[in-house]
């Protein structure tokens, strides 16, 4: 072998450690060398609490501890406080002897013993499940009750209805075919009779009739047809007289939505070139208002005459403002108190003289009426002539569609030959917002999220002509 056997080795390791010429990691104190004066026992304060855990060796206690926590979890207390017959069973092999020896105790089985709780301690009692609410008030009602010879009252209601029970009425099945007939839709019914006397409500709510269904549900919210019959001037074969009026009224709607769109365009035209802003009205437009504030700024800086001071009032400051004396303040006081007087008698001569015009107020009274019944009047033919009127149900306004007319060149005598004019599905949809069924909609437009991307397929990107 090439070097010494490794208990050799460390052998030879430690012999050399302390030697003068081996580094060790720790600073090893050579023999004979006196102590270092820095290395000294540190002193502690004692006394301290905050010392006590830092500083003191208390793994013996909690070893000690540990070991009765571990008999309590094992033996359910100390062991040596146990007997020997708690803790050892005799076994002689005999299970008659074995009762004998163990006093009538059985082995458990190991089934029993995986399915017992590995801690003996016994698990604490759960304070708030033994808390009953006003326990001492209840227990000497209790005891008051008893003492007196009270029943509670839910014993009595329970002794009650011992002794006379309540028999149960037998429900008799409507499939009898022996029962007389009855008229269907008549309002007294023979069904109708167990449900006589009792409490509406309870009907109500137990829903052996119908709740009462409120007045509004049976308006209507418009009171125009569901199909409106549409103007002669629309028929396949109409007259000349119905057939022009027909063409005026779409020629008059036609007008007004040229007129509207004729007004927006020239609103937002460019102005003709005599209109059109030059470098002077710019310039007078900029300065506008600048030479009256400028004017004004003059006449403020100069001093003002005493004729000029009075006629704006007088000047309030802070500074120059002197205290109110009590003479002041009285006299202010007293002031007040006679313009209140004079205010009360004066409201009492008005009333005074209103006794002598009460003819005038009574007529003042009559025409007042009048006018609140005029209103009233009014107010209802306005609501009579807006019930049958599209309301604004939703952010957008109804409008009405366009009419479908036909021209005289397109009018045709037959059925056969006529073609039709709009559709009928949106008849009825204009048909539900007319009526306020629905609220006025328009269709929504399709706005894509992402731009489209256009890629060529690499089998036709390789194809070059």
């Amino acid at each position: 072998m090439c070097g010494p056997e490794p208990r050799t080795l460390s052998l030879a390791v430690m012999a050399a450690a302390p030697g003068p010429g081996f580094l060790a990691l720790k600073a090893v104190p050579l023999s004979g060398s006196p102590p270092d004066p820095r290395r000294q026992r540190r002193r502690l304060n004692k006394n301290k609490k905050k010392n006590w855990n830092k500083h003191s060796d208390i793994a013996a206690v909690e070893e000690f501890l540990e070991d009765v926590r571990q008999q309590e979890r094992v033996s359910g207390g100390l062991v040596s406080e146990k007997t020997d017959e708690n803790l050892f069973f005799v076994d002689t092999g005999d299970e008659t002897k074995d009762l004998l020896h163990n006093k009538g105790k059985v082995k458990p089985l190991r089934i029993d013993l995986i399915l017992q709780s590995d801690s003996k301690v016994p698990v604490p009692k759960d304070i708030l499940a033994y808390q009953i609410p006003n326990s001492r008030k209840v227990r000497k009602k209790a005891e008051r009750e008893e003492r007196l010879g009270i029943i509670p009252r839910k014993q009595r209601l329970l002794y009650a209805r011992l002794r006379n029970p309540v028999a149960k009425k037998k429900v008799v099945p409507n499939n009898n075919p022996a029962r007389d007939f009855y008229d269907l839709w008549s309002t007294t019914s023979p069904l109708d009779k167990e449900l006589e006397g009792k409490d509406t409500w309870f009907l109500e709510q137990t829903k052996k009739i119908r709740l009462k269904r409120p007045h509004k549900l049976n308006q209507k919210p418009s009171q125009l047809p569901a199909i409106e019959v549409i103007a002669p001037g629309g028929s396949y074969n109409p007259t000349f007289e119905s057939h022009q009026a027909l063409l005026l009224e779409a020629h008059q709607v036609e007008f007004k939505r040229q007129r509207a769109e004729e007004k927006i365009r020239r609103q937002v035209a460019f102005p003709p070139s005599e209109e059109l802003p030059t470098k002077e009205s710019v310039l007078g437009e900029l300065c506008q208002g600048l030479l009256v504030d400028s004017d004004g700024e003059e006449q403020e800086g100069r001093p003002k005459a005493d004729g000029e001071e009075a006629e704006c009032g007088p000047v309030w400051n802070a500074v120059c403002r002197m205290k109110k004396t009590e003479r002041e303040r009285k006299k202010e006081k007293m002031i007040r108190k006679e313009k209140h007087r004079l205010k009360a008698q004066k409201a009492a001569r008005q009333k005074q003289q209103d006794l002598f015009r009460l003819r005038s107020i009574k007529g003042e009274v009559n025409q007042l009426e009048l006018k609140l019944e005029k209103r009233k009047v009014k107010r209802k033919a306005k609501q009579k002539a807006e019930a049958n009127k599209p309301r604004r149900l939703g952010r957008l306004k109804y409008e009405d569609p366009d009419l479908e007319v036909k021209l005289s060149d397109e009018l045709a005598g037959t059925l056969r030959v006529l073609k039709p004019e709009g559709s009928i599905l949106s008849d009825r949809f204009k048909s539900l917002q007319k009526r306020n069924l629905i609220e006025a909609r328009i269709r929504a437009k399709f706005k894509r999220k992402h731009k489209l991307k256009y890629v060529e397929k690499r089998a036709f990107r390789e194809v070059t002509l």
